[in-house]
């Protein structure tokens, strides 16, 4: 790989004879991950569960296919293996408030949502519309239903949930130095200057994120990059600008290192961070820093929950399709945005003010007297929660997934919905008359397997 002079020799400064082994990594492979989804009740027998990573509980090495049914129906996420480790340092538990500030494509987001197990509130915003969008895909297919989606910016946010989360994750737009093996274009984005620059945009970012966390709440920051101006350098600043900071000490696994005091300002707590460097651990470049709020920088408010506002007609409708088809569905609230309908999680504040992408769970639309439930609730349902369900071969669901219609045996002579089931996982709703059953596996998605 042909690193730019600049860096070669800023990092044989700062890392002297390590440096070596440190460049030489460059030209290894990379290595491949995925966390299987614990939202899932079973799990593919085909996944290669050998080679669990030490970063994640649910983590692995292995790679996996795009167009495979686990992928398909989030039984599984691809994601870096040292990436892993940023959600399991913050590690939520059940019920919290989570902001994910900087969220796409959404790797972190949906394993923030494995440790809350569809409870509580999860907030995970992306401020670039088209990165917005990947985002929602990665969530609904990954089946989390107490995600809030957001297209914001930090100050926006800031202004809307003051004092408001448990944990607050800020995963950094960054230089990306961490990612050079992996993605080699990003090389020739580097200039000498360019993490100097990231440091300030940084700054802006977490001057607005302080604001959303609660007494006792909890800071994530995380780059991908090897950048003591944007690492060690960053906390330093924050720690001096904020003093109701405290640094978290992070468990660190074997290959994993102490932050560098002597890359900043010579604070001995800057050990309480950790450093991957691909030379060290089976991964990509990482930081990451755990702080927590002694007190708040903004007071929680009285925040107003945001309100049903269905329609009587659609109340109707939405109650006779849970009454025939989700038995133990239980009482939720739920909002409209135009004709589509969404589960309301509990705690959600008034969306007015906010640039929303999904509000919760997409549940599905009205149409002329009648209901039809999305992609996304079948992606977030078990099959035993649907009251009628049909068991696919992987070539049915090659089928399924590229549009085409399926044919089934019928004794019952049923007429209606059904969730189409592949191996134990979720992959679409389908409507059944006779012994066929139409197609509504999402037109934009569809694929040859």
């Amino acid at each position: 790989m042909n690193l730019p002079e600049a860096f070669i020799t800023k990092y044989q400064k700062l890392l002297g004879t390590e440096s070596e082994r440190f460049f030489a990594s460059f030209e290894q492979p990379v290595k491949h991950g995925f966390r299987v989804n614990p939202l899932k009740k079973a799990l593919p027998a085909t996944i290669d569960l050998s080679e669990p990573t030490p970063f994640s509980r649910w983590g692995y090495f292995g790679r996996v296919k795009g167009k495979s049914m686990e992928h398909q129906t989030g039984a599984v996420y691809s994601q870096e293996p040292s990436a892993m480790m940023v959600g399991e340092v913050a590690a939520p538990k059940p019920g919290d408030r989570v902001l994910d500030l900087c969220a796409a494509p959404g790797g972190k987001s949906t394993h923030l949502a494995s440790f809350l197990n569809q409870t509580g509130l999860l907030v995970t915003n992306e401020i670039m519309p088209k990165r917005a969008k990947i985002l929602v895909e990665n969530v609904e297919r990954f089946g989390v239903k107490n995600a809030l989606i957001l297209n914001e910016t930090p100050e926006s946010i800031a202004r809307s949930f003051p004092g408001f989360f448990d944990v607050v994750l800020v995963d950094a737009p960054c230089s990306g130095e961490g990612m050079f093996r992996k993605d080699p274009e990003s090389v020739s984005y580097w200039t000498e200057d360019y993490p100097a620059k990231c440091a300030d945009r940084q700054k802006t970012i977490l001057n607005e994120a302080v604001k959303n966390i609660k007494p006792g709440g909890e800071l994530v920051y995380s780059t991908c990059t090897f950048a003591p101006e944007e690492d060690e350098q960053m906390i330093s600043w924050l720690l001096q600008t904020y003093p109701e900071f405290e640094l978290v000490a992070i468990d660190k696994p074997a290959g994993v290192e102490d932050g560098r005091p002597e890359w900043a300002d010579g604070n001995p707590e800057l050990k309480k961070t950790a450093r991957l460097f691909p030379h060290k651990v089976d991964g990509e470049g990482h930081f990451i820093a755990k702080l927590r709020f002694k007190s708040a920088i903004s007071p929680e408010p009285k925040t107003r929950e945001q309100s049903e506002n269905l329609t009587k007609d659609q109340r109707q409708l939405l109650n006779e399709f849970i009454s025939d088809y989700l038995p133990d569905f239980g009482p939720h609230r739920f909002m409209t945005f135009g004709d589509t309908v969404y589960l309301l999680n509990e705690g959600t504040p008034d969306l007015d003010k906010l640039k929303v992408k999904r509000p919760g769970l997409e549940l599905g639309v009205f149409k002329k007297n009648r209901f039809e439930p999305s992609y996304a609730l079948a992606l977030s349902l078990d099959q035993q929660a649907f009251s009628h369900t049909i068991n696919m071969t992987r070539d049915q669901w090659a089928k399924v997934v590229h549009g085409d219609t399926i044919n089934v045996e019928n004794t019952d002579q049923f007429k209606g919905w059904v969730l189409l089931v592949c191996e134990g996982q979720s992959v679409s709703f389908g409507k059944l008359v006779g012994t066929t059953v139409k197609n509504y596996f999402p037109k934009g998605l569809r694929f040859q397997a």
